[in-house]
């Protein structure tokens, strides 16, 4: 049996500046370092088996302090990375929704229907995601960590749970936060 640990990446000035991240390689401030060393006490004593991050920075410096205390080594998986927010990627919320207001109001009130221009939906996410999820489960008995971002996250969590895409906005995913499938 696979026990799936799903861990958001650690705190950013972005996220703090509610700024697009995407795929912008951003890295933890000072709180996301601190909460990473306070998940990785947190977790010493679980059993890992495995250890998957998102390729950006942020995710790959939480994944590697909490793999510390295990003596295991982190595989990138590419498939956790962020997801591509194309031309809103590095701008503000506020400019966003100046800029994009329409848009803007439908990934609000239906982020499933929205494709980002010249980015992802989170049907694009969901697929690509579940892919990975797939031969993890395969691979792997025991306690696989995944530690990505929160578009990441809510998507996968609402696949796990049964729901569709358009759900993501009910599921809360804070920096460092767990969620686990057992």
């Amino acid at each position: 049996m696979t026990k799936l640990m799903l861990i958001r990446h650690g705190d950013t000035d972005w996220n703090v500046g509610e700024i697009f991240r995407g795929r912008v390689d951003v890295e933890l401030n000072e709180i996301g370092v601190k909460q990473a060393e306070l998940l990785a006490k947190h977790l010493a004593d679980e059993r890992i088996a495995a250890i998957y991050s998102s390729p950006l920075k942020r995710a790959l410096k939480t994944t590697e302090t909490i793999a510390k205390p295990h003596s295991i080594d982190v595989t990138i998986a590419p498939g956790l990375i962020d997801f591509d927010y194309g031309e809103w990627q590095g701008l503000s919320h506020d400019t966003v929704k100046e800029k994009y207001r329409v848009l803007y109001d439908e990934w609000l009130n239906n982020p499933h229907l929205v494709k980002v221009p010249k980015g992802e939906s989170l049907d694009d996410v969901r697929e690509r995601v579940l892919r990975l999820i797939d031969r993890v489960i395969i691979k792997h008995e025991g306690t696989v960590v995944l530690v990505s971002h929160r578009v990441i996250g809510k998507v996968l969590i609402c696949a796990l749970l049964g729901l569709d895409n358009s759900h993501f906005w009910n599921i809360r995913l804070d920096t460092c936060g767990i969620t686990t499938f057992i």
